[in-house]
């Protein structure tokens, strides 16, 4: 297998790809999700004929790019100190802190470090007001333990949004914060989801779910994958441009 790096200027753009060539009849060209251009072409096409070909395509290319990249997660750092807000499956909660002196003549439960919601807050128990890296653990901690029960629990409901279920069944699904990324589909069915998809609403949590899941059926980001898309989840667009929003 030849991998080429080469590139095509479209008006004032350069798009950059990777050239593939194997031992079939079609050219193939597809965008990851971090942006990379995939072209495979038959290894006896001309080098100008694959250009040509990425150049007409380039529309497409760039806004699979500008696609991909709002996909992408852009909540700002959050620095965990009472009455900063956070986001829980879509709605803002604010930290509220209740030290350990208040907490005296309580039951050993509620003087054990905890977090809860509360009527709009992330109430902090038992941590020391100015502790931030106490708090960040407690809600970080809270945060995983309620994408565990969320997100396992759409995925197995938007499996649901498929023909035939039982094709859409990942081999294995785990948590995994990424910088770049919401969810991802490995070649041999591993799902990972990042956990602060949690903080998303509902529907937006669905739209990456079946964006992975459409990936078990579909490896690529090609036509077909799109279609899929369309079929299961026919207002895709409208809940991505949604997690956009919120997320951004």
């Amino acid at each position: 297998m030849m991998l080429e790096q080469r590139q095509v200027e479209y008006g004032t753009q350069v798009i950059g790809y990777r050239l593939e060539r194997r031992e079939r009849v079609t050219l193939e060209i597809t965008v990851e999700p971090d942006g990379l251009v995939r072209v495979i072409a038959p290894s006896k096409a001309a080098v100008e004929d694959i250009a040509a070909r990425v150049r007409k395509r380039a529309r497409w290319i760039l806004a699979q790019q500008a696609s991909f990249s709002s996909f992408r997660p852009h909540t700002p750092p959050r620095i965990y100190v009472p009455g900063e807000t956070h986001l829980y499956l879509g709605r803002q909660h604010r930290i509220r802190v209740v030290p350990p002196d208040a907490c005296k003549g309580a039951s050993k439960e509620l003087c054990t470090p905890s977090v809860k919601m509360v009527r709009g807050f992330l109430e902090v128990r038992c941590v020391d007001f100015h502790d931030t890296g106490a708090i960040e653990k407690y809600i970080k901690e809270w945060y995983r333990k309620r994408a565990q029960v969320q997100l396992r629990s759409r995925l197995e409901l938007n499996r649901q949004r498929f023909p035939e279920p039982r094709t859409v069944q990942p081999t294995s699904v785990r948590l995994q914060h990424m910088p770049t990324r919401w969810g991802s589909t490995s070649p041999r069915g591993n799902l990972v989801l990042n956990p602060d998809l949690v903080r998303a609403p509902m529907e937006c949590i669905d739209y990456v779910v079946t964006h992975e899941l459409c990936h078990l059926v579909v490896p690529n980001h090609g036509r077909q994958f799109f279609e899929l898309q369309r079929l299961v989840m026919p207002d895709w667009e409208r809940r991505k441009q949604r997690l956009e929003k919120v997320m951004a």
